[in-house]
């Protein structure tokens, strides 16, 4: 791989550099603003992919929908969300190798934009340790935005981060018993 990609994806080797963008917090929104990273990347002609680390391997959501029917690589290697688990050693053996794909993705230098969907939380439960993400964020092909959504990312990775966004609740329609509905939450 050469110092940029080819394609028009609007990049040159001294123009830019890529970002870690993390988008955390209690509220509604982190996942939907790193899609809308993504659908913006793409309309620019530059590769994306997103890893989603917490979402079910059969989830079938809206964005995975038009992912593929935009063309774009979307994997999600999860069994829900951890606090709902009954085997904690599968959801960290997928969490592990969700990773594995992760690294070789960022290291290739093949996608302009790699969106690492709920990573914050098999770090936070010691399943991926930190300091292994903060070094392959180090050492990424400076053209790769990386985009990081979940609760609770440990503060060294905030650190490292070009961009944080805290995304708080201030209304949820769930305390009205408002279920979760389509196009909004999946």
């Amino acid at each position: 791989m050469q110092q940029r990609l080819n394609g028009s994806g609007g990049r040159t080797e001294n123009s830019t550099r890529g970002l870690v963008i993390i988008n955390t917090g209690k509220g509604k929104g982190k996942t939907t603003a790193a899609l809308g990273l993504l659908l913006r990347a793409w309309g620019r002609d530059m590769r994306v992919a997103v890893l989603q680390f917490m979402k079910s391997s059969t989830a079938n959501y809206g964005e995975h929908r038009a992912a593929r029917r935009m063309g774009i690589e979307i994997l999600a290697r999860g069994t829900g969300f951890a606090w709902q688990t009954r085997d904690t050693d599968r959801d960290r053996s997928l969490a592990g190798e969700l990773w594995s794909l992760a690294r070789e993705k960022i290291a290739s230098g093949a996608y302009h934009m790699v969106i690492l969907d709920e990573l914050s939380y098999p770090v936070r439960y010691g399943w991926i340790p930190v300091d292994t993400v903060l070094e392959v964020l180090r050492n990424r092909p400076n053209w790769v935005h990386v985009v990081i959504t979940g609760r609770d990312v440990p503060q060294e990775l905030i650190d490292l981060a070009d961009v944080v966004t805290e995304m708080k609740e201030i209304k949820h329609p769930l305390h009205e018993g408002i279920k979760a509905q389509p196009g909004i939450e999946f």
